[in-house]
């Protein structure tokens, strides 16, 4: 028999119809549909975007699905991809952080994929969100259950199984089918920290991938070819391989609980999610009196998981992959200028003398904190010029469940990533109403017409 975790998630995936969805978890979909959606649209115009699209439509184009942003149709596993990719290049896509994972950006693309190739139409906004919340849920357990250090990419690795699940869910399969869908993804994982250590376009990549490989796992799954049976708990299943350390039936109690994709956090700034906490504190001392030309330095006290992630120099030769990953350069930004956005990762932004030296002011060093996924607590100090030093301390981080962004300020990022690629807000308001009125469309294609634009169509 399959490992308990398996088998809670596979039973929830299969029994689970959306009238069984709280209204918590249906609102917490929709809400951070929008948000994923949004930021795909704003990756069109992401580092080597041209390049990848390039070349995932050599692999096979024409077809039923739309690539973000665009007129293209391609088929699935290469819409899926490209989503995926467009999802997080600027890494502005939400998080959930107990799983250390975006684990809404795998599904996300690897679903509305699925539901676009359906024959006649067949999949309604329904089916569509309760797959998303099905496939959340399965990316988070993974996540939560690991209680180590990151060894691997996380989003990716476990992205492919909340995938595959989430496509199985948009067929209507059933267990012997679901059950697959965990073998096949197995069979797929991939992603590796490397690319994040060195900030390359990788990690989007390996997103992208993983987008496709639950597809590919779902098809597999679909057709009946058998699969490992023990793909989380066996002796060289997921955790085994993937994971240090591990509690999968700690988590399996918990299925069925609490839905995680309510326990998802917006990212309100376009960086790594660990430099958000600093980011944060930054722009609480600007607020009271911290500027660059009356800062002596500002060290960042933090745990493991930040230094991890982004603490890094900032580099004369840095690229956008790597600045977004860095919070010297973010908290510099953010001193600044007051703000974080796309702009502050241009070519012309990242080169600028003044910012560069001021990122060389920033330190940081390892707090107490013991817990490897924990994003806080963190304590940012500033020494000024005239001797006095002034700190902050951040227990939650901006856009979290403890500290949720208001409708305003949801809203507001999502005009923050639409206009910039077509010129206009009017997709904006389109987009938010489509998104909000999902429950009620019979067709879930519907979703994608507000951020297709033919007009900009080309291979």
């Amino acid at each position: 028999m399959a490992g308990d975790l398996l088998e809670r998630l596979a039973a929830l995936s299969v029994e689970t119809a959306y009238a069984d969805l709280p209204a918590p978890a249906v609102r917490a979909t929709q809400t951070f549909l929008l948000d994923t959606l949004a930021v795909g649209v704003a990756g069109r115009t992401g580092p080597w975007r041209d390049e990848t699209l390039r070349a995932a439509l050599s692999w096979g184009a024409g077809g039923a699905c739309r690539i973000l942003g665009d007129g293209i149709a391609a088929p699935p596993t290469t819409a899926a991809f490209v989503n995926a990719y467009q999802m997080h290049c600027l890494e502005f896509d939400c998080v959930h952080e107990g799983a250390v994972a975006h684990v809404m950006t795998a599904v996300t693309a690897a679903a509305l994929a699925e539901s676009e190739r359906a024959p006649g139409g067949a999949i309604d906004g329904r089916r569509l969100v309760l797959a998303l919340a099905l496939g959340v849920e399965v990316a988070a357990a993974l996540g939560i259950a690991a209680d180590g250090p990151l060894r691997f990419f996380r989003p990716a690795t476990v992205g492919v199984f909340g995938a595959a699940v989430a496509v199985g869910v948009v067929r209507s399969f059933g267990s012997d089918a679901i059950r697959r869908c965990f073998g096949h993804a197995l069979g797929q994982v991939a992603g590796t920290m490397q690319a994040h250590e060195e900030g390359k376009p990788s990690l989007p990549l390996q997103l992208g991938a993983a987008a496709r490989a639950g597809i590919v796992a779902a098809d597999l799954a679909g057709a009946g070819v058998p699969a490992p049976d023990h793909a989380l708990e066996g002796r060289h299943g997921y955790f085994a391989l993937f994971e240090t350390r591990f509690d999968a039936a700690a988590v399996a109690r918990t299925v069925g609980g609490a839905w995680r994709v309510t326990e998802l956090s917006h990212k309100p700034y376009p960086s790594g999610r660990a430099t958000h906490g600093g980011i944060d504190g930054v722009l609480s001392l600007r607020g009271r009196g911290v500027h660059p030309d009356n800062l002596v330095d500002m060290t960042l006290a933090a745990p493991p998981l930040i230094h991890q992630l982004v603490i890094r120099p900032a580099r004369t030769d840095m690229d956008a992959n790597y600045a977004r990953l860095c919070f010297a350069y973010t908290g510099a930004a953010a001193l600044e200028c007051g703000r974080v956005g796309i702009e502050h990762f241009t070519e012309a932004e990242l080169r600028r003398p003044a910012r560069l030296a001021l990122a060389g002011r920033f330190a940081a060093r390892v707090n107490d904190t013991s817990d490897p996924a924990a994003f806080v607590p963190q304590t940012l100090t500033a020494r000024l010029r005239d001797g006095t030093r002034r700190s902050v301390r951040i227990d939650a981080l901006r856009g979290s469940p403890d500290r949720p962004l208001s409708r305003e300020e949801r809203e507001a990022k999502v005009r923050s990533c639409l206009p910039p690629v077509y010129g206009d807000d009017d997709r904006t308001r389109r987009l938010i109403d489509t998104v909000q009125a999902l429950p009620e469309l019979p067709d879930a294609r519907a979703l994608l017409d507000p951020i297709t634009d033919t007009a900009r169509a080309r291979p």
